[in-house]
């Protein structure tokens, strides 16, 4: 039996806007850059294994504990989403991501999510085949990743 080829980095979620996620300004909603961000960090789970079988026989998942999402420029209809995903820091519970959401090669949003690992309802750490993965898929945090709103000048 062979070992199941390594992730690439960074992991590559890709999704049409629905029509229904159009909201009256013609834009995508804002919900559903989460929907969509929220897809991305199932393929990352995947890619550090926390995939469906891992979670159901474990009775463990990634439980998003905080998310900062930056709206940078219009998402329409009909646009084909892509989201690049990548492991920017990790401990032995906690799994932090960067997402960009990428349309037609312009960056458009970004969210950074930190999740932790929960096994039984409680945080737990993570198995060693997960910690290493996650360890090795890690790179360093962008400029943008730990900010917060910040007041306008007035």
């Amino acid at each position: 039996m062979t070992e199941p080829a390594a992730p690439v980095w960074p992991v590559v979620w890709r999704e049409p806007v629905q029509d229904a996620w159009i909201d009256y300004n013609g834009h995508l909603s804002e919900p559903y850059y989460v929907l969509v961000f929220g897809h991305a960090t199932d393929a990352v789970m995947e890619a550090v294994g926390i995939d469906a079988p891992y979670r159901e026989a474990n009775d463990a998942s990634l439980y998003t504990v905080e998310a900062h999402v930056r709206y940078l420029d219009e998402v329409t209809a009909g646009s084909d989403l892509e989201v690049r995903s990548s492991v920017i820091g990790t401990t032995a519970k906690l799994l932090w991501v960067w997402h960009e959401l990428w349309v037609d090669g312009r960056l458009r949003a970004t969210e950074e999510v930190l999740g932790v690992h929960v096994a039984g309802r409680r945080s737990a750490p993570f198995p060693d085949d997960v910690a290493a993965r996650a360890r090795a898929a890690c790179v360093a945090p962008p400029e943008e990743a730990g900010g917060r709103i910040r007041p306008l000048s007035q």
